[in-house]
């Protein structure tokens, strides 16, 4: 991995679910005692960034899969690792990290397409025009190379000083390109891939600033002219001296009245004990009370591999071990500690485990497996998320109901729901996937 050079408090930004096959998501009872399950439970995504050449560290591979379900891409992503040369594309780094994602069902985030740092010298190089049609083509290339694998894409990180002014920031594309390089990489990206969620993300915004406001005036021009943008992402990295901010709910209200989603990207809070806990148990309250935060991204697994780790400010220390913060984040989100044990009572426990069985062109079916622990049960609810435009059309072996948004279901048994102790039943569903092909989230198994 690539070392981060950043000022204090900076750090660059940080990625769905794409999957065909057997997904043994960690939506279970056993799940519920997870993040990204606990989650999942509640509409949202719970992820972090991760480096390819971690993947073949056991302990590390271990607590990505059993934790979270979603996925950043560290570096891999970033222009110096895809498009060294120009015209020269190498995704073999970030092809590992998406498809150890998709075999888990987990979301990937797209990080980062146009971005002032890691950019390889001959990009600085280039007159106007060369420049322009270098960044749409980069931005082309590699949202086609993922079309219908990534959730949503940080398609411009970081474009506006840190300064009272909420000037933009020098760089070769706001230099040669002027303001209007965002709103063009933007349009770019929407006509390469009009599945994925387009976002903008940045550091040091996560309370109301000049920096802050800076973004929200680009984000409620954008909407009012139609400009593709869906997301805005909020990095969140916090200190003693940079606490989160007392209007941080506040603030990502304010994003998402504008009819935008909300991203917590790269969240790391340093310190330990009580003190991190709280302030980490601040940030998931804050998304979780706000409709459109769609979910919350760590950036890292683990103490030992942050580019701050002598500030420890993850949830797993350096030896994988569950920090008080993780307890608080896992609380917060309604799960419940454990190791293993379930959702439900009197020791009543399922799993579910999602297939994908048929496809077509525009639909995919999923069938869901309901799975009694080590003893009968007489009930089950399972939360099935898809990611918009998809919708669901027809269910079977099962009684949903739906949330207000359309995209949450929650599926009931239908006559099938007392199951003796390690018996089975299913469900399943047909998604439309309007472009779309992302696997579903499966949440929790509740067991009664």
């Amino acid at each position: 991995m690539r070392t981060r050079i950043r000022r204090a408090l900076v750090v660059t930004t940080a990625g769905v679910l794409g999957a065909v096959g057997v997904l043994s998501l960690a939506g279970t009872a056993n799940a519920a005692s997870t993040l990204g399950a606990s989650a999942a439970a509640k509409g949202r995504y719970f992820g972090t960034a991760v480096a390819a050449n971690h993947l073949g560290e056991a302990q590390y591979a271990s607590t990505l899969d059993t934790e979270f379900n979603a996925v950043t891409p560290e570096n891999e992503m970033k222009w110096d690792a895809v498009e060294a040369t120009r015209n020269s594309f190498n995704y073999g780094p970030a092809d590992q990290i998406v498809s150890h994602a998709q075999g888990k069902g987990m979301k990937v985030r797209g990080h980062t397409l146009v971005w002032y740092s890691q950019l390889p010298g001959w990009v600085g190089g280039l007159g106007t025009d060369d420049l322009r049609s270098a960044m749409n083509n980069h931005i082309t290339q590699v949202m086609t190379h993922y079309k219908g694998k990534i959730y949503a894409w940080d398609v411009v990180n970081e474009a506006f000083q840190d300064v009272s002014s909420g000037a933009r920031r020098s760089s070769p594309f706001q230099d040669k390109l002027g303001n209007g390089y965002i709103e063009e990489a933007f349009r770019t990206a929407r006509a390469a891939d009009s599945g994925a969620k387009l976002c903008y993300n940045d550091y040091n915004t996560d309370g109301q600033n000049a920096k802050s406001n800076a973004v929200y005036s680009m984000v409620k021009d954008f909407k009012q002219r139609g400009v593709p943008i869906d997301c805005v992402g909020f990095q969140s990295h916090f200190n003693s001296a940079s606490p989160v901010p007392s209007d941080y709910q506040a603030n990502l209200q304010r994003f998402a009245d504008l009819g935008v989603d909300v991203q917590i990207t790269e969240l790391d809070i340093e310190g330990s004990g009580s003190a991190q806990a709280t302030s980490y148990g601040k940030v998931v309250n804050a998304c979780l009370a706000v409709s459109r935060c769609a979910g919350i991204t760590v950036w890292g697994v683990t103490d030992k591999y942050s580019w701050r780790s002598s500030g420890t400010p993850l949830l797993f220390d350096s030896n994988y071990s569950k920090k008080p913060a993780y307890d608080t984040v896992l609380s917060a989100l309604g799960g419940t500690s454990g190791g293993g044990s379930g959702g439900g009572t009197g020791g009543a426990t399922c799993t579910a485990t999602y297939t994908r069985t048929d496809t077509w062109s525009d639909r995919f079916n999923g069938q869901v497996t309901v799975k009694a622990g080590s003893s009968a049960i007489t009930g089950w609810t399972v939360p099935v998320t898809v990611t918009s435009p998809q919708r669901i059309s027809t269910t079977w072996n099962g009684s949903p109901t739906w949330d207000g948004s359309g995209n949450v279901m929650t599926m009931k048994p239908n006559g099938n729901g007392s199951l003796a102790a390690g018996a089975s039943t299913t469900f399943g569903f047909t998604v439309m996937t309007d472009g779309n092909t992302s696997a579903p989230t499966i949440g929790a198994c509740t067991a009664s």
